[in-house]
């Protein structure tokens, strides 16, 4: 009879790219990605913290996206490029955990985020008079710390789960992390009560702030479209579709991946849609709030220098 998991069993993680050249090349594309969103989202949060015009809720709420995406990102590709490189695939016990852990937190936190960013532009373009009130810097805290404390105990519960289920059966996880609905087939039990579990997890942290997300944004729209000022209406629209292009990035194939049922899921199917929510996201963040708006591009031009060339 299997016994319960120990801190020494290993698992082995089948990766995302084949040991070929074709893989390598697909690697360094993936560290290169690495690269720029670690860059970006490190000068992001440089920018808003020395910049003091972007000591606002909004730019707060945005520096705090860029410390989840640069751990996020940080917590999935150094692992998949060490074991691609070096010929091996496994990780430890503990160590799946942790990155489980890690992986999750961010996951649900930023979900959580990107609901409180939505409310923050709703209430600044639908209700500009209150919003000094309803997004005072004590709010803002309240919902970054909100957001940290709910993805840390909702990840902390599948962790735990996921570390005291028996695993019989190969320990072979067909991913490139640990992704713990990749972990379940490998389990001896029935896992019936975890799956539900990761179905109401998926509706209350992404699921539902993404139809609050939509709902704030289809007010913010029509508000918008009533505007005087074309001026503003351009601000406002150029915000909105910042917001909503990272939303769609974001949610889109999360949703798809964790609310459908197991029997209807691949695992290479379930790897490139990852990659989009693991890789593409946190690289992309930084690159859309910095082309597509006017104070960070006037930010990085006080604080790094960049684009003053262009207005001499």
């Amino acid at each position: 009879m299997e016994k319960w998991n120990h801190t020494s069993s290993d698992f082995t993680l089948l990766g995302l790219f084949p040991p070929n050249k074709t893989g390598l090349l697909l690697l360094f594309l993936i560290i290169l990605v690495f690269f720029l969103a670690s860059v970006g989202n490190s000068a992001m949060i440089h920018l808003i913290r020395v910049d003091p015009r972007l000591h606002t809720p909004m730019y707060f709420l945005l520096s705090q996206l860029s410390l989840m995406d640069l751990m996020y990102i940080s917590s999935t590709i150094p692992k998949m490029a060490f074991n691609f490189l070096s010929g091996q695939k496994g990780i430890s016990f503990l160590g799946c955990g942790v990155q489980s852990f890690f992986f999750l937190t961010m996951a649900c936190s930023e979900g959580l985020l990107l609901a409180s960013m939505a409310y923050d532009r709703y209430v600044a373009i639908c209700h500009p008079l209150h919003y000094p009130i309803r997004m005072s810097n004590r709010m803002c805290i309240k919902m970054i710390i909100g957001s940290w404390t709910l993805g840390s105990i909702n990840s902390l519960a599948h962790t735990v789960y996921a570390l005291h289920i028996p695993y019989c059966r190969s320990r072979a996880i067909n991913h490139f992390f640990c992704d713990v609905p990749a972990m379940l087939p490998l389990a001896c039990m029935d896992t019936w009560v975890y799956e539900y579990m990761v179905f109401v997890s998926t509706t209350l942290f992404l699921l539902l702030p993404f139809l609050g997300i939509t709902a704030s944004y289809g007010r913010v729209l029509f508000s918008v479209y009533h505007m005087c000022s074309k001026e503003g209406r351009k601000k406002a629209f150029a915000t909105c579709s910042t917001h909503l292009t990272v939303v769609t990035f974001y949610y889109a194939p999360f949703v798809y991946t964790y609310l459908r049922p197991r029997n209807l899921r691949s695992p290479a199917e379930d790897k490139i849609l990852a990659v989009f929510y693991t890789m593409l996201t946190p690289m992309l963040n930084p690159i859309i709030y910095s082309l597509r708006n006017k104070d960070v591009l006037e930010a990085m031009t006080r604080v790094f220098g960049i684009f003053s060339s262009l207005k001499e």
